[in-house]
């Protein structure tokens, strides 16, 4: 398997930083494949064996970023510290604010509060030769690469408003622009703060899911509970959970109550209640005390996997993010073409060189490609982030927007909409026997059985009762059923009719006996009852499929069990299309039928012979407990046995995508409206690095609408 590496990068400014990178790691002869995540900061490269990390990191440090490696099992904490803004950018404001009131008194035409030349001068000096060396660097840079950027366009059209200034006042000129450029960097560089700033306390959903895991652990050693850091708690542990306090580990309680607050994690609010022999999960706020056994540690526990999940997805990049850096790679050259053109359409004009100048540089300012290269990823790790809130992980963006265009689930049918193990759904007793003895004579025999109906029946005669009776000389009859002695009934039988005398035409013509599966009792050689079973419906299944449908979903059912079994469980549901007795080939086959009608289909299924199915669909569900193979072949994982939070990941989904569009809708339109109007003279430079920073912001703040959002009731 071809080595896979993850870098974290600073230093990028812009979309157009992320993108060079990125050709520049594919173009490296031992890297297969790249890809860079400028909303993460990060970068996921599969690459030969014979190159490390660490080389890869050198190789990126050497293009003007901050690169180090990263672990690509365990993610590193999202603990986001305070961002404040630099020295240099606070020199920056402190300039650019003595040319404010000059700005100003220029609106009603008045240049008497522009200061004196002389310092107008002084501070484009030590911003142009100093204060900007960053857009410089990562702008040369950029060209070396033969490519281009926000910080090229930057660099080139403040250094033309300096030199131009400066040859003006050198023939003597009046008109000068030396407070574009200073107010120009200021504004840029602004906004690239408050950009860093949503992206590290906002989009960071990681960030929230490592405060969830506890850095100390009370453990059981030497005779004595002992206070260790949890990354030094060893599996098979035992550790004590106190009240209000997190559990460090998944395990296995070994003694004491209490309940387990686990919404962080399955999205459901109710605590759950934990005794001897439940599992509980690492992250959980306990509400009582229990010892507890670590069954699994860090990485491997369901919040560590959520962790790596999410952190792989976030540095993946969507369709609709590729495009978007299709589009902003091309958008430079062509901004660098318009503004020439502005140049020379507006000297042609008679306008005059300064200000045809001036129009030139307002188009490079205001056309920087930052909100476009932003629109994607940045909804998209809001998306992300909301979803594992929600209790859905998407592995990746793409199975994300693959969510969204769904409009047909398709839903296996034992273990997904149902419990998964059969009980009883009807009792039916012979003259002379009453149902409670003959509950408890099957009861007690069955206990020594390890038959899926055997356990339906003993659940049964548990609930609430009082012990059962003893059993003596039990004994098995292969394929026919349990015999024994049961104290104080006498010789029982249970199993199939006829090995227990039973008529199935004395049974009710009832359709619960004709079409579901039938264990009988007998009593001393008589025929004393019999029992039918049907895998009940999960709690929540019927809610979620009426969500679904609500949505505009069509759904339908695919399972291998009988089709009298599947025709019920879909008319309880009220799913018209429903289809039983099916092969895992037989499925995949339905799916590619549904596929060739135009749907794009969303599987839910938790067995192993739901994998083909779901690898076949558009994308594939599998509820948390599934088995490994369903997992795997999954794009998607619930993290509750349930199909409950199937409408979340729908709405979730779709809410993303309508953001991203929103996103790009708003980076075209400025800068559709921001070129023309800049060449035109609509507005200054100054203005059109204000407006460009606030393009950049505003895609970022409608992104995190998502995350502030209860998808149950709001879409």
């Amino acid at each position: 398997m071809m080595p896979v590496s993850h870098l974290k990068i600073g230093g990028m400014s812009c979309q157009g930083c992320a993108n060079r990178i990125e050709k520049a790691l594919r173009r490296h002869g031992a890297v297969r494949h790249a890809e860079v995540s400028f909303a993460a900061e990060t970068a996921r490269v599969e690459h030969d064996a014979d190159i490390g990390a660490a080389e890869l990191a050198l190789w990126v440090s050497g293009m003007g970023f901050r690169a180090r490696v990263l672990s690509s099992d365990v993610p590193e904490s999202g603990e986001a510290k305070p961002l404040a803004p630099d020295w240099r950018l606070k020199l920056l404001l402190a300039l650019t604010a003595t040319f404010v009131p000059g700005m100003a008194g220029m609106v009603f035409g008045s240049h008497a509060l522009m200061p004196p030349l002389w310092w107008q001068v002084a501070a484009a000096t030590v911003v142009q030769l100093y204060l900007a060396q960053p857009f410089y660097r990562r702008a040369w840079a950029a060209l070396r690469a033969k490519s281009a950027n926000m910080d090229v366009l930057v660099a080139l059209g403040t250094v033309a408003a300096y030199g131009y200034s400066l040859a003006m006042m050198r023939h003597g000129a009046h008109a000068v622009y030396f407070e574009t450029g200073v107010m120009v960097i200021a504004f840029v560089s602004l906004g690239k703060y408050w950009e860093a700033r949503l992206k590290r306390h906002s989009l960071n959903g990681l960030a929230l899911l490592f405060k969830l895991m506890p850095q100390q652990a009370r453990v059981w050693r030497d005779g004595a509970w002992t206070d260790v850091p949890a990354g030094e708690v060893a599996l098979g542990e035992k550790l004590l959970g106190v009240h209000g306090g997190r559990v460090a580990a998944d395990g296995t309680v070994l003694s004491g109550e209490a309940w387990a607050d686990e919404s962080h994690l399955t999205g459901e609010a109710a605590p759950v209640p934990k005794a001897a022999g439940d599992t509980v999960l690492a992250g959980s706020v306990l509400h009582g005390s229990v010892a507890y056994r670590a069954d699994k540690l860090g990485s491997e526990t369901l919040l560590g996997d959520m962790m790596r999940a999410l952190a792989q997805a976030q540095a993946e990049k969507a369709p609709a993010a590729a495009l978007a850096d299709r589009v902003a790679a091309v958008f430079v050259p062509m901004v660098g073409a318009a503004a020439v053109l502005a140049f020379v359409a507006n000297v042609a004009a008679g306008t005059g060189s300064g200000t045809a100048l001036v129009r030139a540089v307002a188009v490079l300012v205001a056309a920087c490609p930052c909100a476009l290269g932003l629109a994607t990823p940045a909804a998209v790790m809001a998306g992300m982030a909301a979803a594992v809130r929600h209790g859905v992980w998407f592995k990746t963006p793409a199975a994300l927007e693959a969510a969204a265009d769904a409009d047909t689930a398709a839903f296996d049918k034992t273990g997904t909409l149902t419990e998964g193990r059969p009980d009883i759904v009807a009792v039916w007793t012979a003259p002379h026997f009453d149902a409670e003895t003959v509950l408890r004579a099957a009861a007690a025999l069955e206990r020594h059985s390890l038959h899926p109906f055997a356990a339906a029946i003993v659940r049964r005669a548990e609930a609430g009762q009082p012990a059962l009776p003893a059993v003596s000389d039990p004994h098995t009859e292969a394929g026919q059923g349990i015999a024994g002695v049961v104290d104080g009934i006498g010789t029982v039988r249970t199993g199939s009719p006829a090995f227990c005398g039973l008529d199935t035409a004395d049974l009710p013509d009832e359709a619960v006996w004709r079409d579901q599966s039938i264990a009988a009792v007998a009593v001393n050689g008589k025929a004393a009852g019999a029992f039918a079973f049907a895998d009940a419906l999960k709690p929540d299944s019927a809610a979620a499929i009426k969500r679904l449908k609500q949505m505009g979903m069509e759904v339908c059912i695919l399972s291998g069990d009988r089709s009298e079994a599947v025709a019920r469980t879909a008319a309880a549901l009220g799913i018209s299309q429903a289809w039983g007795g099916l092969s895992p080939r037989g499925k995949t086959e339905i799916i590619a039928r549904l596929n060739a009608q135009g749907k794009h289909v969303a599987m839910f299924g938790d067995g192993i012979n739901d994998a083909p199915a779901l690898a076949a669909a558009a994308i594939g569900f599998a509820p948390y407990g599934s088995s490994a193979a369903a997992e795997h072949s999954a794009q998607a994982v619930l993290t509750r046995p349930s199909v409950a939070q199937a409408a979340d990941a729908f709405a979730l989904a779709r809410a993303t995508r309508r953001t991203i569009r929103q996103n790009l809708f708003f980076a075209f339109a400025y800068n559709t409206m921001a070129i023309p109007m800049a060449a035109c003279g609509a507005f200054s430079p100054t203005v059109a690095g204000m407006a460009m920073a606030c393009s950049s912001v505003s895609v970022l703040l409608n992104a995190l609408r998502l995350k502030n959002r209860w998808f149950g009731k709001q879409i």
